[in-house]
């Protein structure tokens, strides 16, 4: 079995205006799968596990091919998804990460193409089927467990003008 591993920061990165300050990824990527979990069940039967706060339902990476390829092979259940999070400062000198969580095709994790409109922080694309959809991007940025003004400023160094991935950890999807 492939393993594919996919890095959550806990801080903020240099260039960003919160720089170092923590990103509570973890916590928001917990409580978006138990979230999950509670609306799988029948109406009424949720015991208020779903837990207030930033979900991270999904996180956003360049180079959507390359995902894409990982995917097909995870979809035909020949590789998994390592969670993982940075233990000290990220890809610092002895650095190490340690893993959230393991998913599997079972969990509902997938993926989607975004692209940019004219390659800028502007309108958002994101494929659906053969259909392609405008999102709003508040809701990209609060389903990647940020804020609005958070995930803008994350992403203004960020080449827009390819498409980018959308890795969805339940089967939430826009």
């Amino acid at each position: 079995m492939i393993t594919y591993y996919l890095t959550l920061s806990p801080v903020f990165p240099t260039y960003h205006a919160y720089a170092g300050k923590p990103t509570n990824f973890e916590a928001a990527f917990n409580n978006a799968r138990m979230c999950a979990k509670c609306q799988e069940k029948p109406k009424g039967m949720c015991m208020g596990e779903c837990v207030v706060g930033y979900l991270k339902r999904h996180t956003i990476r360049a180079n959507y091919d390359f995902w894409a390829k990982r995917f097909k092979k995870i979809e035909a259940g020949e590789a998994v998804l390592s969670i993982r999070q940075w233990v000290g400062r990220p890809y610092g000198k002895g650095s190490t990460q340690r893993e959230i969580a393991r998913l599997t095709r079972e969990d509902g994790i997938g993926l989607q193409r975004l692209e940019f409109v004219h390659g800028t922080l502007s309108t958002a694309w994101i494929d659906w089927g053969k259909r392609r959809l405008s999102c709003p991007l508040e809701g990209l940025a609060n389903n990647d467990g940020l804020s609005l003004n958070q995930w803008l400023e994350w992403f203004k160094g960020y080449d827009l003008s390819k498409p980018m991935a959308i890795i969805h950890f339940t089967k939430f999807r826009y």
